[in-house]
């Protein structure tokens, strides 16, 4: 959370209770005195230590096609956080990206749902959406991501800043994947670059159920385009568009998971035909959460997918890892 100086440190005697529990929580954990649940199948965990956006769903997204490529059994757990009816923005874009290979599990209690996927079949491999803090589950990998524009050193704990852990809980970490510009992760046994590709751009269309397939045009025109989000990170979503060369005159930002409405959508065509823009653009993300009526502008939506600096050697690992902790390989 970016507070003011004043505030921030206003708030400060509140982080520091906040970190005596999360500490005291893990220790707990750690001595045994909290005991894990474990599941049958393999637990593969991707988290991070910060609010926001580090790229833990694109992520996801790349190990459940790992696995299922090389004929795994997966099944994805996941919160569902801010969702309706058993779902949320990140797990239908899951969804709509990997169909029906793989199986999802949502709610709070991610052994339970784990649990009940396991007793309709085997699973191979759990991937835990989100799970560095829900140690109530057992992992076997745990994977953290890192936005290396944001410098660690400079965060404050919840309420006063943004980490959810203080950066020493990276040594729990098997992986460290750094997403965006590269920075030295604190404290992780092994750290790897990702960066988020352009595969291209899908255009919107109002209520249809298709607008989650992942399928994608190369081209949207020259623009120029008002870009919005309501993303962990939207200046990353700006500096990707800056670096795919979209021509952007004029954005707008949202608290993460925005529900956006009729009224929302009117309000960004105003600015952005007030800007001379031709067109909008936001993220898949957003997509799940725009209203079911059309809109006077097209909206383009950028399809991404992540790509690691050194996939072999994080595939390898992740396969010597649950080789020697569950007998389990990729």
């Amino acid at each position: 959370m970016d507070w003011p100086l004043p505030i921030r440190i206003l708030l400060w005697p509140l982080s520091l209770v906040y970190g005596l529990a999360v500490r005291s929580r893990t220790a707990l954990y750690r001595t045994g005195i909290f005991r894990q649940k474990r599941l049958k199948g393999a637990v593969v965990s991707v988290g991070n230590i910060t609010l926001g956006g580090t790229g833990k769903t694109p992520m996801v997204m790349w190990l459940a096609e790992k696995f299922v490529r090389d004929g795994k059994s997966v099944a994805i757990l996941s919160r569902g956080y801010r969702g309706e009816r058993g779902s949320s923005d990140e797990v239908e874009l899951m969804r709509g990206r990997l169909g029906n290979r793989v199986r999802f599990g949502i709610g709070s209690n991610r052994f339970d749902q784990g649990s009940t996927i396991e007793c309709n079949s085997p699973v191979d491999v759990f991937l835990l959406d989100d799970g560095f803090q829900h140690l109530a589950l057992a992992r076997d990998v745990d994977i953290v991501m890192l936005d290396g524009s944001r410098n660690l050193t400079a965060e404050w704990l919840l309420p006063a800043g943004s980490l959810r852990e203080p950066p020493s809980a990276c040594s729990r970490a098997d992986f460290m994947v750094v997403t965006r510009r590269f920075a030295q992760p604190p404290l992780a046994k092994q750290f790897f670059q990702a960066q988020t590709r352009l595969r291209g751009f899908r255009k919107w269309k109002a209520g249809s159920k298709e607008n989650a397939a992942g399928s994608c045009a190369d081209e949207i025109g020259a623009g120029p385009f008002f870009s919005f989000c309501g993303i962990g990170n939207p200046a990353g979503f700006a500096d990707d568009l800056k670096r795919w060369q979209v021509a952007v005159v004029g954005s707008r930002v949202f608290r993460d998971h925005h529900k956006y409405s009729q009224n929302d959508l009117a309000a960004l065509e105003s600015a952005a035909l007030a800007a001379g823009a031709a067109a909008l653009v936001t993220t898949e993300k957003d997509e799940q959460n725009l209203p079911a009526g059309p809109g006077r502008l097209p909206v383009y939506v950028v399809v991404i997918d992540l790509v690691m600096n050194s996939e072999r050697e994080l595939l390898e690992g992740l396969d010597r890892l649950l080789n020697q902790r569950r007998g389990v390989a990729l």
